[in-house]
């Protein structure tokens, strides 16, 4: 159980002490889609949605969602987060949401961007899903992180 950073040598759970580490620029990019009836993605690109502009609304939930991460996982340090930013672009069969996350600390932005895509994703699902309820929402994952220890990793 060495290799797994959130438990102790007994395998209980804990918070990483991330004390000694030094302060870097750390930066995650992450992405996902959510699959979606044209009927939805005609009114999403009309604005047309009853709950309001569907694109808009995901956007800032997924930036406030990044903030409130170590909220949402029990084992996320609290970061002061230096840029959220949230790409969401529509699509004939759905929409890909993009987020990137940077601030200057000990630990990663991996987590808060994984969490701006998937709250973005989800919001959009909310909005939408009086059209379309069989919209799915995959392929969630990290593209790119930037600083720390383990410097760059790409997929």
């Amino acid at each position: 159980m060495a290799d797994l950073t959130h438990l102790d040598s007994d395998g209980a759970a804990h918070m990483v002490d991330v004390g000694d580490k030094a302060i870097t620029r750390r930066e995650a990019v992450a992405t996902g889609r959510i699959l979606i009836a044209p009927a939805a993605i005609d009114a999403i690109r009309a604005g047309t949605m009853k709950k309001g502009d569907v694109i808009a609304v995901a956007r800032i939930a997924g930036i406030m969602a990044a903030k409130r991460t170590s909220d949402l996982i029990p084992l996320c340090h609290p970061l002061p987060l230096t840029r959220v930013s949230l790409d969401l672009a529509v699509e004939d069969d759905g929409v890909t949401a993009t987020a990137t996350a940077a601030t200057d600390g000990k630990t990663g932005v991996e987590m808060e961007a994984l969490t701006a895509v998937s709250v973005a994703l989800l919001t959009i699902y909310d909005m939408a899903k009086a059209i379309d309820k069989a919209m799915r929402i995959e392929g969630i994952r990290l593209l790119e992180k930037r600083g720390g220890r383990s410097g760059h990793w790409q997929a």
